[in-house]
């Protein structure tokens, strides 16, 4: 049977996290035609192994391992290219720490199977929204996206989440080694590359819940990159490089 969609879970140092998420995804997912993806960076905590254990019980789960944290960006391209080794229609993102909720997932997938090209879980449009988030990170996040949206001059309210679903035809039509952001400024670079090739974006609404248990992976440095590509990837739309 083909493959209907690959969930892409990037892990580092998530022991606690990764076994319920994976057994929640099991949950929403078609398990006969979908499957999960844990890419994990070297987790000196244990999730690999632990990820390693399920996949022997869990048929629609793969593991890929990789030697060492490289930044978000890193981890999805690597996941991504194993997804598109398998016929799948569909590859989604989503972190592994419950912010994104898994029943969502179907939500997103629907959005692709009605047309939408990229479909993102959006907390920037009506119906959205965060959970136990501080004024300040409300602020930086909605701040970045609106920065973003006027730099890039584009309509997508939510340019820096991470919840997302891609056809395939997406990913196999940009650039996928040219994306230089490492971390967060990669959901940035990929959606604005995803617009400039024509396809069709769509925002689904979703909440974002601050994480349960474990830390951010989220930085000062991650925002500094993020604020100095966008301007770089504007410069080279413009330039016909992109």
């Amino acid at each position: 049977m083909s493959v209907r969609a690959v969930v892409c879970v990037p892990t580092y140092d998530e022991r606690e996290n990764v076994e319920p998420l994976v057994r929640a995804l099991g949950d929403v997912l078609d398990v006969e035609r979908d499957r999960v993806l844990v890419i994990d960076d070297g987790s000196p905590d244990g999730t690999g192994e632990i990820a390693d254990r399920l996949a022997q019980e869990l048929p629609w789960l793969d593991v890929l391992h990789r030697p060492r944290k490289e930044g978000i960006g890193r981890a999805y391209l690597a996941g991504f290219d194993r997804a598109l080794e398998t016929d799948a229609a569909l590859v989604l993102e989503m972190d592994c720490d419950f912010s994104h909720d898994p029943a969502d997932v179907r939500r997103l997938i629907a959005a692709c199977e009605d047309g939408a090209d990229l479909a993102l879980g959006s907390r920037w449009i009506d119906g959205g929204g965060t959970e136990n988030w501080g004024l300040l990170r409300r602020l930086i996040s909605r701040g970045g996206s609106l920065y973003a949206r006027v730099v890039l001059g584009v309509g997508v309210r939510d340019l820096t989440g991470g919840f997302k679903c891609f056809r395939r035809a997406v990913l196999e039509t940009i650039d996928r080694d040219a994306i230089a952001a490492r971390g967060y400024g990669f959901q940035i670079e990929g959606t604005y590359r995803a617009l400039r090739a024509g396809f069709r974006v769509v925002e689904v609404p979703i909440v974002f819940v601050d994480r349960r248990v474990g830390e951010s992976k989220m930085s000062g440095a991650i925002v500094l990159e993020a604020m100095r590509q966008v301007p770089v990837l504007r410069w080279n739309a413009l330039r016909g490089r992109l």
